[in-house]
């Protein structure tokens, strides 16, 4: 199946090195490879394959390749400069894809050794935008089957929901066991296991690592450590609140959500809450890596517990406040305040379960699954 940065990663191929990463399974290898039908002699190597492995260390793959795909060398040692040099040593016409789980963000920090030679995708589950898209459906059909199945591929196209629990079950294990382990020590694996099933306890809620690490009976500065790896890994992501001055805001709590709805333990006006998270999430990441643009996901909440869901912000302005119900159509009591304040934005109240859509006190209510089908991707 085609996917939403098809177009986007084959344009930019043309001129720049691609750098595509996100969570396992999300269908990396699937985009690669369906793109690797536009070049002559394409190939693909991955570091986890021994054969591929050795290929890439002796750099002895084929030079009249169109197309060279790279999975997981952010697993080699020294990789950045290893790549800094097979960018500039490749042969003529060469495209370079790399692919990995895991976040690179080595290429922002540490030098400038790869400044210039690269253009960066993060590929996301599927949304209600993409889902309706691909598949011709009704934006609420879309939008029933990711909050039962997740955005993932393989549940989500899956024959039946026992399959797609199937491979939910195995995932999880296979991300403690497999890709959790390469950032932490073999006895911390069941420390993991547990943060993260309390964190799947916990979605939509500030995050209190000190309380957790009472439960746990661990050092906050430890879970801090795990955060990160799962954040690493495109298991998690945080959502940080509003403020104007950034380090304040990163000292008070964010919020957690999981890349995948379904691994959410909560009701199911908590799964609408990070399935919206997530799509607002891809419509952020969409715009920051195909048009350059300084947007960025946040929520809004005060000392005296005034509140809301999410906070669209870009160039140190909010843009747009987006409070999610099932079925509640009046103005939420934080929208209507944080409104009247930031009287700039675009203030909006998605229901899932809406029967009319109306304005009110300047407050848009309206349909959840048409509202998500707006987004960019």
């Amino acid at each position: 199946m085609k996917r939403y940065l098809d177009d986007l990663v084959l344009k930019d191929l043309a001129t720049k090195m691609v750098v595509l990463t996100g969570p396992r399974q999300v269908g990396k290898t699937t985009l690669a490879r369906q793109l690797m039908t536009s070049f002559d002699s394409p190939q693909y190597l991955n570091w986890d394959v021994l054969q591929d492995r050795a290929v890439l260390q002796r750099q002895t793959w084929n030079p009249r390749a169109k197309l060279l795909v790279m999975d997981e060398i952010h697993k080699m040692h020294e990789w950045k400069n290893w790549l800094k040099g097979v960018v500039d040593g490749r042969a003529p016409g060469q495209a370079l894809l790399i692919t990995g789980s895991a976040r690179m963000e080595t290429f922002r920090q540490g030098g400038d050794s790869l400044a210039g030679r690269y253009f960066s995708f993060r590929l996301h589950p599927f949304s209600v935008h993409e889902w309706c898209k691909q598949l011709q459906v009704a934006p609420a059909e879309a939008l029933d089957h990711l909050l039962i199945r997740g955005g993932f591929p393989e549940p989500c196209l899956a024959a039946d929901a026992t399959q797609a629990d199937r491979w939910r079950s195995q995932y999880f294990n296979d991300l403690i066991r497999e890709d959790v382990l390469e950032f932490s020590r073999v006895h911390e694996i069941n420390t993991m296991r547990m943060f993260v099933t309390l964190l799947r306890e916990r979605v939509g809620s500030p995050l209190s690592l000190a309380s957790i690490a009472r439960d746990l009976a661990v050092a906050p500065a430890t879970l801090k450590r795990y955060l990160d790896i799962l954040q690493a890994l495109f298991i998690v992501f945080t959502v940080q609140p509003w403020h104007h001055n950034v380090a304040r805001a990163l000292l008070q709590s964010p919020k957690v959500y999981f890349f995948d709805t379904g691994l959410v333990n909560g009701d199911e006006g908590v799964r609408l809450e990070n399935a919206v998270a997530g799509m607002l999430l891809k419509h952020v990441h969409f715009l920051q890596d195909s048009a350059g643009r300084a947007v960025s996901l946040h929520y809004i909440r005060t000392k005296d517990g005034a509140e809301v869901d999410f906070a669209l912000g870009e160039n140190g302005k909010v843009t747009q406040m987006i409070e999610c119900k099932l079925g509640d159509n009046k103005p939420h009591r934080g929208l209507v305040r944080f409104a009247e304040q930031f009287a700039e934005a675009e203030a909006v109240q998605i229901v899932y379960n809406l029967r009319q859509e109306e304005l009110r006190n300047g407050i848009r209510i309206t349909d959840a699954a048409n509202w998500l089908n707006g987004l960019s991707a």
